[in-house]
Formats: structure tokens, C-alpha cells, sequence
């Protein structure tokens, strides 16, 4: 076999990593051949919850682990990884403004970002998880820099699920049906789902999202707000955040970055932008499309972008330009 890679689920005893480090563990992330050594990391106060987390994998008994290692110290959490997944931050409370949010996560990615600079591998894969994602994942790139821009991304796949399924249920279809939708800009209520390139079959026959749905009010419509509002859709039903499905999300985002996308297809996710892509200003982690081959991924470019769909991509990009902006101010008196 394969000798062990050694991941990092930072927020390891919340309830996002209680469904995501079980996929890990049993092989579906990172192949069914792949050891793993797991770190667990959170903060002082969970560590008793983290014990319980640990002694759940061990009494999995998944022949993967070769070894956990549960801590509250960045330091050993960090040391020689091979991925990281930063699910941890501080979430927003009743009566938080989002500037408060940007503040507490900026000193949080900044710190980790620190650890990953200093003591992960060069090579290492980060995904960031905690929200606000695009811009904690930017304090994360500014604060590591030895390691790669385009080794660090940002979850929009939960975004990239939720659209692929609405369009599935709309037209009674798999999900898996359904191709190349679009999330673009930043993982709020500002993105941008766009199935104005994505296809699906139906009946055996392969045809554009809007041919087969026959229903361009609710393309521009109804379908944009559910994906857009989803998250606080489930919180509302569910009285907490959603933890299932942004632990697939995870898993599909991973699987992809370590064994590439399917040729012709691409997958959602945010990015460093170079500000030459679709107009979209330089230094913002911006959701693209992306195709994924040897763990790197590169932007899908010249898509035709219509007037409808651009207007959408400035106003989150607008969002991401003030947040940067904002956690940049906090970052500069940490």
C-alpha cells in the first residue's frame, strides 16, 4: 500500500466533521488504498468532545487510519501535513454584524495560515471551509506565503450540489444528470448559480438545462434565490446549520483536487483570481469553474457571459472586494 497521507480537519469536534471525517476515514476522499494519519484540531474547551470524536474513529476499526492525533496546538497539528481542511471558525451570532464576523476570522485564518507557512508541507492542499470562506481563505493565502496561491481554495461546492439538485428535482431526473452548472463569486447570499451552460439528459438524450426546463422565469428567478438562500432555509427547518450535505460537499471538493474532473466537465469552486478572467478583480478567492488534472485546477475561460449573468458576477465580486478590504484593515492592526 501507499504510505499514509496526513490530513488536518481543523474544527474537528463540530458537527460538520462528525459526518466528513468518517468519509475520509473509510476511503472515499482520498481512495479506498490510501492510509491516513488524521488530525484532529480544536480549540481548548472541545477537547473532551474531540476525545469522544477520536474514540469514535478508532471504534470504526477502518483499516485506513494507521493513526489519530487529537490537539488543541497549532503547532503539532500542522506539522508535515499533506492536507488541510479548515472547517473551524467563529460562527455568526445573533445580533453579530458581518464586520465583527471578518474581524474574529481574520486574526483566526491569519493565525493558521502562520502555522501552515510555517511547519505544513509546501505541497500541502488547503480547503476552507469556515465561513466567510472566500475571504478567510484569502487571510490564509496572505498569511502563508511560501505555500502556493493555487494550493489553497474555498468551499462553493455545497452551492455547486444544491443547484445541480434543484435542477434534477425541477425535471425528475438523477442529479448526476445534471452537468456543468456554475457558482460564481462569493459563498453568500450574493453568489451567482448559473445554468446557462450546464446540461442535462433526459430520456437518453443530452440537451441544455434551458431546452429541457422550457422555464427561463424561474432560471432567473426562483432558482437563484432557493440556491442562494438554502443554508438559511435548512436553519430554519433544521434549527441548525447544514452539516450532512456540506460534509459531501467537502468530500466531492477533495475527491476532485486529488483525482481530477471528469474530461469536458467542471466543477465549482473558489479560486485566487488573477484579475484577466472574466473581468473579475485581482486578489479576490472568486468561485470559478474549474477542471482539475493532477491536483492543479485551472479556470474554464471564454464561456460567453451574458449581460443577465454579468451584472450578477460584479455585485458579488463587489461583496468580495469589500470584504478583503474590511479584513485587511483588521489584519493590519493584529
Amino acid at each position: 500500500m501507499a504510505e499514509p497521507i496526513k490530513v488536518l480537519v481543523t474544527g474537528a469536534a463540530g458537527q460538520i466533521a462528525y459526518s466528513l471525517l468518517y468519509n475520509i476515514a473509510k476511503g472515499d476522499v482520498f481512495g479506498k488504498d490510501q492510509p491516513l494519519i488524521l488530525v484532529l484540531l480544536d480549540i481548548t474547551p472541545m477537547m473532551s468532545v474531540l476525545e469522544g470524536v477520536l474514540m469514535e474513529i478508532r471504534d470504526c476499526a477502518l483499516p485506513l487510519v494507521r493513526e489519530i492525533i487529537a490537539t488543541d496546538k497549532e503547532e503539532e497539528a500542522f506539522n508535515c501535513i499533506d492536507v488541510a481542511i479548515l472547517v473551524g471558525s467563529m460562527p455568526r451570532r445573533e445580533g453579530m454584524e458581518r464586520k465583527d464576523l471578518l474581524q474574529a476570522n481574520a486574526k483566526i485564518f491569519k493565525s493558521q495560515g502562520n502555522a501552515l507557512d510555517k511547519f505544513a508541507k509546501k505541497t500541502v492542499k488547503v480547503l476552507v471551509v469556515g465561513n466567510p470562506a472566500n475571504t478567510n481563505c484569502l487571510t490564509a493565502i496572505k498569511s502563508a506565503p511560501s505555500i502556493p496561491k493555487e494550493n489553497f481554495s474555498c468551499l462553493t461546492r455545497l452551492d455547486n450540489n444544491r443547484a445541480r439538485a434543484q435542477i434534477a428535482y425541477k425535471l425528475g431526473i438523477p442529479s448526476n444528470d445534471v452537468k456543468n452548472v456554475i457558482i460564481w463569486g462569493n459563498h453568500s447570499s450574493t453568489q451567482y448559480p448559473d445554468a446557462n451552460h450546464a446540461t442535462v439528459k433526459v430520456q437518453g438524450k443530452e440537451m441544455s438545462v434551458s431546452d429541457a426546463i422550457k422555464d427561463d422565469a424561474w432560471l432567473k428567478g426562483d432558482f437563484i434565490s432557493i440556491v442562494q438562500q438554502r443554508g438559511a432555509a435548512v436553519i430554519r427547518a433544521r434549527k441548525l446549520s447544514s452539516a450532512m450535505s456540506a460534509a459531501k460537499a467537502i468530500s466531492d471538493h477533495m475527491k476532485d483536487i486529488w483525482f481530477g474532473t471528469p474530461e469536458g466537465e467542471w466543477v465549482s469552486m473558489g479560486v485566487i483570481s488573477n484579475g484577466n478572467t472574466y473581468n473579475i478583480p485581482n486578489d479576490l478567492v472568486y468561485s470559478f469553474p474549474v477542471q482539475i488534472k493532477n491536483k492543479t485546477w485551472s479556470i474554464v475561460e471564454c464561456l460567453p457571459i451574458n449581460d443577465f449573468s454579468c451584472e450578477r458576477m460584479k455585485a458579488t465580486a463587489s461583496e468580495l472586494v469589500e470584504e478583503r478590504d474590511t479584513a485587511a484593515e483588521f489584519l493590519s492592526s493584529v
